[in-house]
């Protein structure tokens, strides 16, 4: 982003914000998200509903409370990708996605999936907790280097990372993230 200026947007910004949803690594993110999201929602309506029944009292209250924290949070994970995908598309205008409404944080400690292993939650739960838990990080990672990464750095640094983004979507090759380590 251009430190130097407004809270617009640079033209730049948005051509690096549509390269990035027209990527190879958003395509991957968003199959692989909206794939978590409904295998976890037929397991909440399924099995998981059944078998939280048979849990020791613990067990139950550590279950329902996770759960609706994993729904929150692959909720908020479908949102942010179809928003992505809707500037995408076309549907709606780059300057828009840069608006603090869309972006996404981690505002509470993730779920420990390590801490609960053999207190009598479902194996299965566990594993659809732990991959929310990536994913919600993974996208975490990726709005703060697509929105608020940059206004933290030099504005010489900003331009070599722009520019290095830049030559991987044109090759094909983008993950904004290495690309962003490496330019800090």
């Amino acid at each position: 982003m251009n430190i130097m200026s407004s809270n617009l947007p640079s033209e730049s910004d948005t051509e690096f914000l549509a390269a990035f949803a027209g990527g190879k690594v958003f395509e991957r993110v968003f199959t692989e998200g909206m794939a978590l999201v409904e295998e976890t929602a037929s397991y909440l309506d399924g099995p998981g509903r059944t078998l939280s029944k048979e849990l020791p009292r613990e067990a139950r209250l550590t279950y329902t409370s996770w759960s609706m924290e994993l729904t929150t949070r692959l909720m908020q994970a479908a949102s942010w990708l179809v928003m992505q995908r809707a500037v995408r598309d076309g549907d709606m205008p780059r300057e828009e996605a840069f608006a603090k409404k869309y972006r996404l944080y981690r505002d509470c400690p993730a779920l420990e999936v390590s801490a609960q292993t053999g207190s009598g939650l479902p194996v299965r739960f566990l594993e659809l907790v732990d991959n929310a838990e990536a994913l919600f990080e993974r996208i975490v990672r990726l709005d703060e280097a697509l929105y608020s990464g940059a206004p933290h750095m030099q504005e010489n640094s900003i331009s070599s990372q722009l520019d290095a983004l830049q030559r991987a979507a044109d090759k094909g090759v983008f993950d904004p993230l290495a690309i962003w380590s490496r330019a800090r």
